[in-house]
């Protein structure tokens, strides 16, 4: 905690020598410097996420970090709060015969106007209530109807890969047919844009910059599609809900990653070359805004400990995970005292799902879904079917009329989403909970505990005419890079009141020209309100090096040009200015002597003010804040500083203002209507056609 000894500090500061000011009064540096501040240094990208380094003392601290990952994987989804899940009217026809097993074809709709297609390969002869795979495909040509070229083939069988050409002919076949034998129920699903699922092609429809303001992209839209073929799966009679399974590799394995960490239901989980410290998935299908924050695939599928885990890989992004990756996700299984039931493999191959990596997953499925088979399982020879028998529409069974391409899938869930959150509206409580958490994760930051905040290069205390103590340094996080250089004024008499003073101008405009504070700073003290005021990133001293992207910038170039790929792994501008008022708070909480914290916010200032207000709980007071007519409509860009990924999903700023708790003064509000909501709380006072000045001083 932050300790102000009042009594101590102007006896030494009545001391000290006079020090002439510099150019700007409030600066901390006497030259212009760079923060250490990570945010202005260093950007993430696909290829480099954040670390996964565990330090969990038990079980409780590692499943409270848990839980908070499946929110912030909810979230990114678009799964918060979760679409309805409308009736499946599955078709399955067209059965196959094959030694030990049939194949069927499968189609159903995950949500009205968008259907999954698939393959369902069931073992004949047995009885009772069976196990079950999940086989999401990967970015295979043609995924499920992928076929190898012979001479494709013949070099995986020299170099020890395959055993069979028809294994390396069609070893997505050749996975599924294995695993009914072995007896298992197989559904073997589309990617969305690959083989049947045609209207959306894939990497298309979901880029463009309301796509990041309404959370729709790709990866929720196929981690939606998985959690249906869970729900469709779990509905055959013959399937024990308690044994299902899911394995894929590549893409396939990131849609493993994400139902393992999205849906409880799942048992056991193999992810093939996909869980790594390093690349995490090149497409938009495996990227969304806020899904890699502070975070990587690797820490993502740790949260399925203690359930059995197993993992492959190849000499691609994944050869370290021996000794980078599983070492950590190992950790948190002996948090459980279930070492045993995670594990990885190395095969120096290319990018795969090999034989010989299948095989490591026929022996884990057997032990693990009980399956009884002698061991080691080695695969079988069997028929592969041609791909063009495999389709799922055909004469009798066209594609459904109301099948819909991107941009009218893209209304229907926005239709569907703002119907929701009306609805929540009814319910006060829900609401702010709710939209409470997914504003943590959209900002990725909550109001600091007062003992991690630390107050680093000093500077103060003066004291002008013995009337106020002026103190200047950075706040700091524990455990964290963030810098927010701030100067604090406080007179000789303060009451207990602070202020946290945040302006587009930052903490210079405290000061006069003189190097004295402002008339207005100077009445507020005279009401013995002491005052901090931060410099908000990217403002005052708060400035990085030179050529620092902008917020949003980055894109993985070798995909489609899409805000995920930066948002995803990022902050951007409005959330760590958001986090730096957030800082300022805390600060101002953890003064010994503080008794009340007011927030006054001014201009381009006000939103993350408002946003930093919405998350603190009741840590403030009172907040007067000027919102400058800003609307997220007004946001046209992914590269825009004010975007935040998620807003027009969770009703833009009116959708946030009922998240505050205390007695709030909104000036300059935006020109969209005030929600029903908004009307009915009654702590927020919006000053209609009014322009923010002094008069907040009085309030």
């Amino acid at each position: 905690m932050r300790t102000l000894l009042l009594a101590s500090l102007f006896t030494f500061a009545l001391s000290i020598a006079s020090v002439a000011l510099a150019d700007d009064p409030s600066r901390v540096f006497a030259q212009p410097k760079g923060l250490s501040d990570e945010r202005l240094h260093v950007i993430h990208d696909v290829d480099h996420p954040v670390m996964f380094e565990p330090h969990y003392a038990d079980t409780a601290e590692w499943e409270a970090r848990a839980r908070e990952l499946r929110d912030q994987v909810r979230v990114a989804a678009g799964l918060l709060p979760e679409p309805e899940r409308t009736p499946l009217n599955a078709v399955i026809h067209g059965k196959i015969e094959r030694y030990g097993y049939t194949i069927e074809k499968v189609s159903f709709a995950s949500m009205p106007g968008h259907y999954v297609s698939g393959n369902l390969y069931r073992p004949t002869g047995l009885t009772g209530k069976l196990p079950a795979v999940l086989c999401p495909h990967g970015h295979w040509a043609n995924g499920r109807e992928y076929e190898a070229t012979e001479d494709e083939a013949k070099k995986q069988i020299e170099i020890g890969a395959e055993k069979t050409m028809e294994g390396a002919r069609f070893p997505l076949q050749a996975r599924c047919a294995m695993l009914a034998r072995m007896g298992c129920v197989v559904f073997f699903y589309d990617m969305v844009g690959y083989a049947d699922s045609t209207p959306i092609p894939h990497r298309t429809g979901f880029t463009d910059f309301e796509a990041v303001l309404r959370l729709q992209s790709f990866m929720g839209l196929q981690s939606w599609n998985s959690i249906r073929v869970m729900d469709f799966v779990s509905s055959l009679p013959n399937v024990d809900p308690k044994r299902i399974a899911c394995t894929g590799a590549s893409g396939g394995g990131t849609q493993t990653i994400m139902l393992s960490v999205l849906d409880d239901r799942l048992a056991v989980s193999f992810p093939a070359v996909m869980v790594s410290e390093e690349m995490q998935g090149g497409c938009i299908c495996e990227n969304s805004p806020l899904l890699r924050v502070g975070t990587n695939n690797a820490e993502l599928i740790a949260c399925f400990a203690p359930k059995p885990l197993g993992m492959t890989s190849a000499d691609d992004w994944t050869a370290q995970i021996e000794t980078l990756g599983y070492p950590q996700i190992h950790e948190i299984y002996k948090l459980y005292g279930a070492a045993d039931k995670v594990a990885a493999w190395h095969r120096s191959f290319p990018h795969n799902y090999n034989q010989v990596s299948r095989e490591l997953m026929y022996n884990w499925m057997n032990k693990f879904l009980k399956l009884g088979q002698p061991e080691p399982v080695t695969e079988k020879p069997f028929v592969p079917v041609p791909p063009a028998e495999l389709g799922v529409y055909d004469a009798e069974h066209p594609s459904p009329a109301d099948f819909l391409n991107a941009v009218e899938l893209r209304k229907k869930m926005t239709v569907s989403s703002d119907a929701q959150m009306t609805a929540l509206a009814n319910d006060s409580a829900e609401y702010r909970r709710l939209v409470g958490t997914a504003l943590r994760f959209m900002v990725n930051d909550k109001l600091p505990a007062a003992s991690d905040i630390l107050v680093g290069d000093s500077r103060g205390p003066k004291v002008s005419d013995g009337k106020w103590a002026i103190e200047k340094g950075t706040i700091r996080r524990r455990n964290s890079t963030w810098q927010v250089p701030y100067a604090a004024i406080v007179p000789a008499d303060w009451n207990g009141t602070v202020i946290v003073w945040v302006h587009p101008n930052g903490k210079a405009s405290a000061f006069d020209e003189q190097g004295q504070p402002t008339a207005v700073i100077r009445k507020l003290t005279a009401d013995k309100s002491a005052v901090i005021a931060p410099d908000l990133f990217l403002t005052g001293e708060s400035i990085g090096p030179a050529g620092r992207p902008a917020s949003g910038e980055m894109i993985y170039s070798k995909q489609t040009p899409y805000g995920g790929f930066y948002y995803g792994y990022n902050r951007g501008v409005l959330a760590c200015r958001t986090s730096d008022v957030l800082s300022s708070i805390a600060l101002a909480r953890g003064w010994e002597g503080t008794t009340s914290v007011r927030l006054i916010a001014f201009g381009t200032a006000g939103l993350p003010a408002l946003l930093a207000d919405a998350l603190a709980g009741d840590a403030v007071d009172h907040a007067s804040i000027d919102l400058h007519h800003f609307s997220f409509a007004d946001v046209k860009e992914t590269t825009d500083e004010n975007m935040l990924p998620g807003a027009w999903k969770y009703g833009g700023v009116w959708g946030f203002v009922p998240l505050c708790t205390g007695t709030t003064t909104l000036w300059n509000p935006p020109a969209e209507p005030v929600t029903e909501l908004m009307k009915k709380t009654s702590n927020v006072k919006v000053m209609e056609g009014e322009a923010m000045d002094d008069r907040v001083l009085g309030e």
